[in-house]
C-alpha cells in the first residue's frame, strides 16, 4: 500500500502595473523542512483515517503554514498526482492549487519547518530540487497563465 499525502500549491498575485504580465506577478509559497535534507516543498502531509484528500491538504496547510481554508481560494480544475519512492516504499502525493486572498497574509510555520519563501516560478524551481516538483510547479504556472 502506497503512503498517501496531500497538499496545496499556494500562490499569491502581487499588485503590479497594468502593463505587467500575469506570469510575472505570481509567487509560490515554499516551506523549508527542519528535518532531513532541509528540502523546500509546498505544505503537505499524510492523510489521516477518515479524512478525504482535500481535507488533508487544507489541514496540513493550516498546520504547517498557519493558513486557514477561509484565507484561500481553491483553483477549479487543477489536481496533480505525483508518484515516487520514499525509503523504498511507494508514495503518492496529491496537490491542488490555491491562491491566498490577501497577498500580505502572515505565514506561521510549525516546528516541521524552519523557513518559508514566496518565490517567482524560476526561483521556486531552483529551490524545489526534485524534478517532479519542478515540473508540477511549471505545470501549475502554465495552468494559471492559460486561465487569464
Amino acid at each position: 500500500m502506497a503512503v498517501r499525502a496531500c497538499g496545496l500549491i499556494i500562490y499569491r498575485r502581487l499588485q503590479s502595473g497594468p502593463s505587467s504580465k500575469v506570469a510575472d506577478s505570481i509567487e509560490y509559497l515554499l516551506l523549508q523542512t527542519s528535518y532531513g535534507t532541509h528540502h523546500w516543498t509546498p505544505p503537505k502531509g499524510h492523510v489521516d483515517p477518515g479524512e478525504d484528500d482535500l481535507q488533508t491538504a487544507f489541514r496540513e496547510t493550516q498546520e504547517e503554514a498557519g493558513l486557514q481554508a477561509s484565507q484561500l481560494t481553491l483553483v477549479e480544475g487543477y489536481r496533480k498526482e505525483l508518484h515516487y519512492p520514499v525509503r523504498g516504499k511507494p508514495k503518492t502525493v496529491v496537490y491542488w492549487l490555491a491562491e491566498v486572498k490577501d497577498c500580505n497574509t502572515e505565514i506561521k510555520l510549525s516546528e516541521e519547518h524552519q523557513a518559508f519563501q514566496w518565490l517567482k516560478l524560476e526561483d521556486a524551481c531552483k529551490l524545489a530540487e526534485y524534478e517532479d516538483m519542478q515540473a508540477t510547479l511549471k505545470e501549475a504556472h502554465q495552468f494559471l497563465c492559460a486561465k487569464e
